[in-house]
């Protein structure tokens, strides 16, 4: 069986070659056994991803699937893997500060991460915040990381190597700035095949050991539901609130039923996960004029290896995509696509990433962020405001 080390990863991503990139196709199983309930992701309106497509290329006819987990959730899955391993991993990261703003809902996070940006680097976050007191978008970096491109990659493999990896639209600067593009080189998706139904709900009831009904007027604050207040004349402290029902309140019976029930989850008659990383996509990266193809190949090399590690302590032993949605790996086939393709295996991903590391830091990569604290900002007046205005502070 191929082995893949670091100059494999050199040869895969260089100029002239011919290999096509590397994929991971894994048989998962719900903790409860092959045909157990998942609880795919759920859009707008209620409603399953659903789509057919061909398990082989004998089939005369596509098998219907659901898409449990698609690809843009992937990738946020694999940058929180990141996140996590941060510091023992060396990444480097930018955090959005929120002390200062005082009291938030205990849900609403203080401390902001770049590897949780929506945007990657090209979010209204990072373009929203301040670094020693300047606007981020006014200083060296900011102004190197919102005008990098993946063909003037520097920036983002200083700091924000995920960005090349997993895509990036540079769409939040106005219409006369900069708006770049990358596609991104990793694609990762989970499937289940050959649904039992599409349609079941589950249907119940919120029940109430008091069973409270009333035919008064109820009204509520809706940003603050213990001001609420019952019948005519009841001295309310806040003019803030409009007619409910006790079951808006938390109080009361209240069905489940019809349209008004939450999709059941689904057994399938099996689930896979399917990850590609593209040399072809990764070739487009490179570090710009005056650099020489071995330091473009070196820093191909770093994202795959990262990529890599991200997938095995993301999705390689058991893990939970939400609540019903808990599976483990039971079988994985790595396949090196290149001219031949072969079956191939890795030993340990962290130590591929980290000779990739010093491999590209010795050729000249830029990797000024990597093996430092992270980058601390703050946000700006208008964002501020907007956080606040979002979450004002509760007055008792």
């Amino acid at each position: 069986m191929l082995r893949i080390d670091l100059k494999r990863l050199l040869d895969g991503c260089s100029d002239d070659s011919f290999d096509a990139g590397i994929k991971m196709a894994t048989d998962l199983q719900p903790l409860s056994g092959p045909t157990g309930l998942v609880k795919p992701a759920v859009y707008t309106g209620g409603q399953y991803q659903l789509d057919k497509r061909f398990a082989d290329t004998s089939d005369a006819e596509p098998t219907p699937v659901i898409v449990i987990d698609n690809v843009p959730s992937q990738a946020n899955r694999l940058e929180e893997a990141l996140r996590r391993n941060r510091e023992p991993l060396g990444l480097p990261e930018f955090i959005l500060d929120l002390a200062e703003l005082g009291a938030l809902p205990s849900h609403v996070l203080r401390l902001l991460s770049s590897f949780q940006f929506p945007h990657r680097n090209a979010d209204a976050y990072l373009r929203d915040s301040t670094w020693n007191g300047t606007d981020f978008l006014k200083t060296e970096i900011g102004q190197s990381i919102f005008g990098a491109t993946a063909g003037e990659c520097g920036p983002l493999m200083s700091w924000f190597p995920q960005a090349l990896l997993y895509g990036f639209w540079q769409s939040h600067l106005g219409k006369k700035r900069h708006n770049s593009k990358h596609a991104r080189a990793w694609v990762s998706e989970i499937v289940g095949w050959n649904p039992a139904g599409t349609e079941t709900r589950t249907f119940g009831l919120k029940g109430d050991p008091l069973n409270l009904n009333t035919d008064e007027e109820v009204r509520a604050n809706s940003n603050d539901l213990g001001d609420w207040s019952i019948g005519k004349g009841n001295g309310a402290k806040s003019d803030k609130r409009s007619s409910s029902k006790l079951s808006g309140i938390g109080h009361g019976q209240t069905p489940f039923t019809g349209t008004d029930a939450a999709l059941a989850a689904v057994s399938f008659q099996r689930v896979t996960q399917l990850a590609t990383v593209s040399f072809a996509q990764l070739r487009r990266v490179s570090l710009g004029q005056g650099t020489s193809p071995a330091t473009d190949e070196a820093a191909r090399a770093l994202l795959v290896a990262m990529g890599l590690h991200a997938h095995r302590i993301a999705f390689e032993r058991a893990f939970s995509l939400r609540s019903g949605a808990d599976l483990r790996p039971r079988s994985t086939t790595k396949i090196w696509l290149g001219v031949e393709d072969e079956p191939c295996e890795i030993e340990s991903t962290d130590s591929l990433l980290q000779e990739a590391k010093v491999h590209a830091l010795e050729v000249g990569v830029p990797l000024a962020g990597w093996d430092q604290p992270p980058t601390v900002l703050k946000p700006k007046p208008n964002l501020t405001k907007a956080i606040r205005s979002t979450w004002p502070e509760i007055i008792d």
